[in-house]
């Protein structure tokens, strides 16, 4: 017997066993009205209501509906309301500006096109069939009648995620039912999740479907808890509120929290109870610790990519590490980590690091060139199977741990020597002077390219650059070393905590035919 896979197995397991239990505590302070308090049985119920909702409206099945949305409940129901009837939710970071999103709208060819208030002045002027402003005169009423019966496909696409990286225009990445599927039940697997655990939506629900932790949440029935904004003191606030368990984010999440957590009267809460997932960047070991010492969570690191829904690998404390010191065992989960069930992983001649399993994405929406550039077989093994190249550049250790060593595009090339960037980085950051910091490779007529670091200083640090430069060399070869360092107020980043090198690059490789030298 083979019954398809879909979205829809999540929430209904949710209502047949924990009908009555809360399901979702919205974010109390949104701008369209809170959804407050709801049950598994009533978020079912708004589930079907949306989806007859678009019955109503005449979207057939495999078309689109966008969203332009801040975590809420709304956006939370609508992953399984539009998805689970067939249609394909398109969730659009809203962090974008209104040519980006006009962008995504028009490329996905959304019939509907659903905003956030407090983005509704910026994007007024993006246009679709049906446009609507999130709120309580456009939720979808509880009497509607039942939705029409979706006959499940499992190859079907769920949602088409946009993805954030360095070309001109994203891309939109298709999702099946069974990538959304394999991913959630793996991912919820291996990180224990169950009944008891109570979710803090700390990770942006547009990405990546909130890395499908969001579905692994809702099958096990466990508690969902919307925060709309991050705030480091918000988020402790809200852990000890609502007995919080575990939590997904980039490392400038976990920053924001400790931070916070500096002057925290009393006990931290959830000292001995949270998990927290970082990913989106490779942390400093110096993060990793403080996780530990300062706040008594476990870190928990995984790698992936939104075309890999995302997860491939998870770094997570084991019975090898226990006897080990915090220093010690955070530089053993400084790496990306094991590949996880059902993944393969492997490096090309180049030190790519490639990718084979059933979370790879279907395809590049109406792109069927970059499909073909990023799924395909390898040099090496032309007769072989396909593999996704991650475009990451790593190596695989003998514990079969993968280390990320850079974007293969931000390798520097120095006098002939390869450079990681997170290397540097890592080495600077171990500073206690150091907020932030971005290593880059600048044009230089002796070298090729010099290593040069942007910093941003804590708070009332006075370090300047000969004396970070001079740090460093003790942490680092010499050709590793930057050899020149700007400070900064900040740094361009991602709606997930990426930095965005390719724009910190731009005014150094300005009237270059070339970004390599």
């Amino acid at each position: 017997m083979k019954i398809a896979l879909t979205v829809n197995d999540f929430l209904r397991r949710a209502e047949q066993l924990y009908p009555l239990r809360t399901a979702v505590v919205d974010e109390p302070d949104q701008p369209a009205e809170s959804w407050g308090s709801f049950t598994y049985a009533e978020m079912a119920a708004r589930a079907r209501a949306q989806a007859a909702a678009l019955d109503a409206l005449g979207i057939a099945v495999g078309e689109r509906v966008a969203i332009v949305s801040q975590n809420s409940a709304r956006l939370l129901t609508a992953l399984f309301g539009v998805s689970g009837s067939g249609r394909v939710l398109v969730p659009i970071n809203f962090r974008l500006v209104a040519e980006e999103v006009r962008y995504i709208v028009e490329h996905s060819g959304a019939r509907i096109l659903m905003v956030d208030p407090e983005l509704a002045d910026a994007l007024a002027d993006v246009t679709c069939e049906h446009r609507y402003v999130i709120g309580s005169e456009h939720d979808a009423p509880m009497e509607h009648a039942p939705p029409v019966t979706w006959d499940y496909d499992e190859d079907a696409t769920a949602t088409i995620n946009y993805t954030s990286g360095t070309t001109a225009r994203p891309k939109g990445v298709q999702l099946t039912h069974r990538n959304v599927w394999l991913n959630a039940t793996t991912f919820g697997w291996q990180l224990g999740i169950n009944d008891r655990d109570v979710y803090l939506h700390t990770l942006p629900q547009f990405h990546c479907n909130g890395w499908g932790m969001l579905y692994a949440v809702t099958g096990m029935g466990a508690r969902h808890v919307i925060i709309r904004k991050i705030d480091g003191a918000e988020i402790l606030r809200r852990v000890e509120a609502h007995g919080v368990t575990i939590m997904c984010g980039a490392p400038a999440v976990a920053n924001a929290i400790l931070d916070a957590a500096a002057t925290w009267e009393g006990r931290v809460p959830g000292s001995g109870r949270v998990r927290m997932v970082i990913a989106g960047a490779p942390p400093p070991t110096r993060t990793i610790e403080r996780i530990e010492t300062e706040l008594g969570w476990e870190f928990i690191q995984i790698y992936g990519l939104t075309e890999t829904t995302p997860l491939l690998t998870m770094n997570r404390r084991r019975a090898e590490l226990d006897d080990l010191t915090p220093g010690d065992r955070a530089s053993r989960l400084s790496r990306a980590g094991g590949a996880a069930l059902g993944v393969e992983m492997r490096v090309s001649a180049d030190g790519e690091l490639l990718a084979r399993g059933n979370h790879v994405m279907a395809g590049y929406w109406k792109q069927p060139e970059a499909t073909a550039e990023a799924i395909r077989t390898v040099s090496d093994d032309p007769g072989g199977p396909a593999w996704f190249h991650t475009g990451d550049g790593g190596f695989i250790d003998d514990e079969n741990y993968i280390t990320i060593s850079d974007r293969k595009k931000d390798v520097i090339i120095t006098g002939g020597e390869n450079v990681s960037s997170i290397e540097v980085e890592d080495a600077l950051f171990s500073h206690p002077d150091v907020a932030e910091v971005a290593v880059i490779g600048v044009p230089d007529e002796k070298w090729g390219e010099l290593v040069m670091a942007l910093v941003v200083t804590a708070p009332g640090a006075a370090i300047g650059e000969a004396d970070l430069i001079a740090y460093s060399k003790t942490k680092l070869a010499g050709y590793k070393c930057p050899k020149r360092i700007e400070f900064r107020d900040a740094l361009a980043r991602t709606a997930t905590g990426k930095l965005q090198k390719f724009k910190l690059r731009e005014p150094y490789w300005a009237g270059r035919a070339s970004s390599v030298n």
